[in-house]
């Protein structure tokens, strides 16, 4: 799993960095005036007319690549694996009995500002009620 997704990362940054080149061969809308004028664009190496579509088809298929590629990167890079959390490759400590009996199982933190004395009322049914 980890080899393809390596993979996915190399062929998206190779069709990243070939979209750049294709889309800087280019030429762009304001070139065609200046061909016109005779500056050499019938001697270029696809001929007057062929490089746009080369180019351009080139260009569709890079980018076709490149969401491609960005789908699967998502696709496998939500995946959830079972068991691969990082507490859990923690050492497991035990804790010795006498310093488990030390700890007095009755002590809960008493918020400030509220009374700590307990009323027959509150033990008789009412001590899940906040206090007002």
């Amino acid at each position: 799993m980890n080899t393809l997704f390596t993979v996915i990362v190399v062929v998206q940054v190779l069709a990243a960095l070939v979209i750049i080149g294709l889309v800087l061969l280019q030429h762009g809308k304001g070139a065609d005036m200046g061909a016109a004028f005779g500056s050499g664009a019938s001697g270029s190496l696809f001929g007057a007319t062929g490089s746009s579509n080369f180019l351009s088809k080139s260009t569709g298929l890079a980018a076709a690549i490149f969401f491609i590629a960005t789908l699967a990167l998502g696709y496998f890079g939500n995946k959830r694996t079972a068991g691969g959390g990082v507490m859990e490759n923690l050492p497991v400590v035990s804790v010795p009995a006498s310093a488990a009996a030390s700890v007095p199982a009755t002590a809960a933190p008493v918020a400030a500002g509220t009374a700590s004395v307990a009323t027959p009322a509150a033990s008789a049914g009412q001590a899940n009620q906040i206090p007002k």
